[in-house]
């Protein structure tokens, strides 16, 4: 990647007029009214020896965000600027502002199979203030959770990216009309890329992020994108991409495509099309980043094997090892079933969540059965840099153990499966609080709506709302001891 260039003081005043950093809103900024109770104030009746739900919030999914100028129609008609699947990816910055994360865009609406029916959605992230206020002692919850949309920010770049023409899809070009010399948005449409190089090259436009952290100073977020895979790093208050790190070559694609089949079909080795770089955890320390890849590489057996792989990368440095993950057998000895790998978040500096998923229930018209949240330490771990296929990465998995069911632990509190979201796909630890005289952390949830407002399926044939949600479950200090909290709040 070239070195970015500065922009001029008149390229960052047209970039506040945007409305998307947080400080150049102006009226745009929701002021929050209320704050959070702080830590030792909520001492609650709630038995703090299990891991349970605490408070649920949701944000319209017919809402518009912040950044006014992407507000135009898309190729599909739908607006550039819903406010939409904003779970795939969500990070705790400071106190109760947290960034959320949606994906490439709104492509669950088919318009143009030549290239997935994505669009040219501007990749963004949402900054939020999600706090937890007091129940009264008879609510069916301890705490309400009511988010406010604070700010969008879109992601862009100094240098020149490669855009699609769209000639083969009989579309218009890829290129965002807001580009301007040295301000080069990325975007979720498919055929943005270039054919020459492998798919890990950082001069394609084409992102589709999933996991978002916030670096300790608060001045840097880390993405990562499934499309390469990718992990890069962007100026928290701009949007400018400043890094890209260099991930091994044996998660590229030599032979990308518009088409995700035909990614597949194509290649022999590489992350699978649409299951890459889906989660990212930053260590308390600011040190690494650990990347969790949603299903195994082809070369590991692809979706049908056992092994995906946690990426751990070294800030500093760039510096790379690998660490191999055993996805829970949902299906039987005879018919192997695996589950994705949704997101990766810090317990300390070795130890780890991670949210594995069936792709059922609300949004899929089916029912949600597989959710669970595993704790697992990469202490000791065997680095599998060099170890590749999915027999020989038998017994090199990092242990890992049940912390949470979701599906069950939402059904105890009515809400049925048929309603759980299919994609609930952010982890982000928050605040602590304290539950009836014992400190618990709290750990937040939340799910990519797929930028569909409302459904209409055969469990909902009256159709249901379908917001961006967030539940917040109460974890016991005993259940995580090591638990390390980057911020002093």
């Amino acid at each position: 990647m070239k070195n970015s260039k500065h922009l001029t003081r008149a390229g960052v005043a047209w970039i506040a007029g945007l409305g998307f950093a947080a400080v150049a809103c102006g009226s745009d900024v929701a002021s929050p009214t209320e704050r959070a109770p702080e830590v030792g104030e909520a001492a609650l009746s709630l038995d703090g020896s299990a891991v349970d739900l605490i408070a649920m919030g949701s944000l319209s999914g017919t809402a518009s965000d912040r950044s006014r100028l992407t507000a135009g129609t898309l190729e599909n008609g739908v607006a550039g600027n819903l406010l939409g699947g904003i779970g795939s990816g969500i990070a705790h910055a400071l106190g109760d502002t947290f960034l959320a994360l949606p994906d490439r865009g709104p492509n669950a609406v088919p318009f143009n199979s030549a290239v997935d029916d994505t669009v040219s959605y501007i990749n963004r992230f949402q900054t939020l203030e999600l706090a937890l206020r007091r129940n009264p002692s008879s609510a069916a919850l301890p705490f309400s959770l009511n988010p406010i949309l604070l700010a969008t920010t879109l992601l862009w770049t100094s240098d020149p990216l490669t855009y699609g023409s769209g000639s083969e899809a009989e579309l218009g070009s890829g290129e965002p009309a807001l580009n301007r010399p040295h301000l080069h948005f990325f975007t979720g449409r498919s055929d943005n890329f270039d054919p020459a190089f492998p798919s890990t090259d950082g001069g394609n436009a084409r992102l589709d992020p999933e996991s978002i952290r916030v670096s300790n100073d608060g001045f840097r977020v880390y993405v990562s994108d499934e499309y390469g895979p990718h992990v890069y790093e962007f100026d928290r208050l701009t949007g400018r991409r400043l890094r890209a790190f260099t991930l091994p070559e044996g998660f590229a694609v030599a032979n990308s495509s518009p088409l995700g089949d035909t990614e597949i079909s194509g290649n022999t080795s590489g992350r699978v099309a649409n299951k890459g770089m889906e989660g990212l955890a930053l260590t308390p320390d600011g040190r690494t980043l650990v990347g969790a890849m949603q299903s195994p590489l082809i070369q590991d057996g692809g979706t049908n094997g056992r092994f995906t792989r946690l990426v751990a990368i070294t800030i500093a440095s760039g510096a790379i090892a690998q660490y191999s993950y055993e996805l829970t057998n949902i299906g039987t000895a005879a018919k192997p079933k695996y589950p994705t790998v949704s997101d990766i978040v810090a317990v300390n500096d070795h130890e780890f969540l991670v949210d594995e998923r069936d792709g059922k229930g609300l949004g899929d018209d089916s029912t949600a059965a597989f959710k669970q949240v595993y704790h697992v330490d990469l202490d000791g771990a065997v680095d599998v840099s060099n170890i590749t296929g999915d027999a020989n990465l038998d017994g090199t998995a990092v242990p890992k153990t049940l912390l949470l069911d979701v599906v069950t632990t939402l059904n105890a509190h009515g809400i049925a499966s048929t309603d759980i979201p299919a994609k609930l796909e952010g982890l982000a630890f928050g605040r602590d609080v304290v539950l009836g005289g014992a400190l618990v952390h709290t750990l937040y949830i939340a799910n990519d709506n797929d930028f569909l407002g409302t459904v209409k399926d055969s469990n909902h044939p009256a159709g249901i709302d379908n917001p961006n949600r967030f539940f917040v479950f109460a974890i016991p200090s005993s259940a995580l001891p090591g638990y390390r909290s980057p911020h002093a709040d």
